[in-house]
């Protein structure tokens, strides 16, 4: 992996890949690089936890090693499995050697990043996995080795980055936390999500830019269900350049309500007089 010689180095490299930091997460993943321990980052969906690893691994041209985490992941989907159908292709045609070694092992994330050193691993959503799982992660995230019980324990020779995320579904346990470095990472300011977009979508006019980002601000001040995150952003922006809007008004930002709103109570709440004066209140800020 690159290493980046200052903080300054490593924002302008993320900025690179249109991902913009500000001096605290820069700092906490400039020392997370450097002393090779995992970097746990939590906030609410849509504020670019995932993105960052992506980011990341694109900045240091490196891959990137994405564990995918749900309810009822378990070793054979994060860690390893075994080619059964080979060995038993092996076992037919009387082959000598042993039926549980590396040459048919099927190397999964947590695995192959262990062998990637110079990769980017993202472990995503942890907060969507058992208790069991997450205790399993223990040995990996403090020593950086599994053991694999017909083989052994493997160790990597250099820690490979591990970006932890967490949507705080539930909260994680005290003894993860111990091995990582934190962040918690907050929806962007008016200004910063209007350099977002323009680094995301740089052919949008100046107006609607900031139009669109001061109507989703002053949805976040509002008690929803879910508020929009940045990528709901992108994605209503894109949708009303795609309907050759310039600027916004009441009627089509209900109509296309639902790139930034996905439920219906909050569809609702965002109609009629409620929607024109939020439009007018975003109008009056952005200008």
């Amino acid at each position: 992996m690159t290493d980046f010689a200052t903080i300054e180095d490593l924002r302008q490299a993320l900025g690179e890949q249109c991902y913009l930091v500000d001096e605290g997460l820069a700092t906490v993943v400039f020392i997370a690089l450097r002393l090779r321990r995992p970097l746990l980052v939590e906030g609410e969906p849509g504020v670019g936890k995932t993105e960052l690893a992506r980011a990341l691994a694109g900045a240091a041209g490196t891959p990137l090693l994405r564990l995918q985490c749900y309810e009822g992941i378990d070793v054979h989907h994060a860690l390893y499995d075994w080619d059964y159908p080979r060995q038993l292709l092996h076992l037919r045609g009387g082959g000598a050697e042993a039926l549980y070694s590396e040459r048919f092992l099927i190397r999964r994330p947590l695995l192959q990043a262990l062998s990637q050193p110079d990769g980017v691993l993202l472990i995503d959503e942890l907060d969507r996995a058992d208790d069991e799982f997450e205790a399993f992660l223990l040995e990996f995230l403090s020593d950086f080795q599994v053991t694999v019980p017909e083989v052994g324990t493997i160790a990597a020779v250099r820690p490979p980055a591990v970006i932890v995320t967490s949507n705080r579904t539930r909260d994680l346990h005290e003894a993860l936390k111990r091995r990582c470095l934190y962040h918690w990472i907050d929806h962007p300011d008016l200004e910063r999500e209007i350099a977002i977009v323009r680094a995301r979508l740089p052919a949008l006019p100046e107006g609607l830019v900031r139009q669109v980002c001061a109507v989703v601000r002053e949805l976040r001040w509002l008690d929803l269900y879910r508020l929009p995150g940045v990528g709901e952003t992108l994605d209503w922006a894109q949708s009303l350049d795609v309907l050759g809007r310039a600027t916004i008004d009441a009627e089509v930002t209900e109509r296309t309500m639902g790139a930034l709103l996905k439920g219906r109570d909050d569809l609702e709440r965002m109609r009629g007089d409620a929607l024109a004066e939020l439009v007018e209140r975003a109008q009056s800020a952005s200008t």
